[in-house]
């Protein structure tokens, strides 16, 4: 597990202000498999929060803990898509 430098309530706040942005999403399922997809963040609640994909195809989980996020298991990054959708 790596050690954020970031603290419970700092990662809260981060990821509140992505609320309803598109993000990429890139996930570390563990023995060298990583999915990555864009999404938006739909809700934040006290102990997770979901991320809607924008392709509705997608099978994968959709919602995570902040401890994850923390961990290094789920990555988020703003992205622009103003152009393409």
């Amino acid at each position: 597990m790596i050690k954020s430098s970031l603290s419970l309530s700092e990662v809260k706040s981060s990821i509140k202000k992505m609320q309803e942005k598109s993000v990429a999403v890139t996930l570390n399922l563990g023995r060298n498999k990583v999915i990555s997809f864009v999404g938006k963040v739909k809700s934040v609640y006290p102990a997770l929060f979901t991320v809607c994909p924008v392709d509705q195809t997608f099978k994968g989980k959709t919602t995570y803990s902040y401890s994850e996020y923390m961990c290094g298991r789920v990555k988020l990054k703003e992205i622009n898509l103003e152009g393409v959708e």
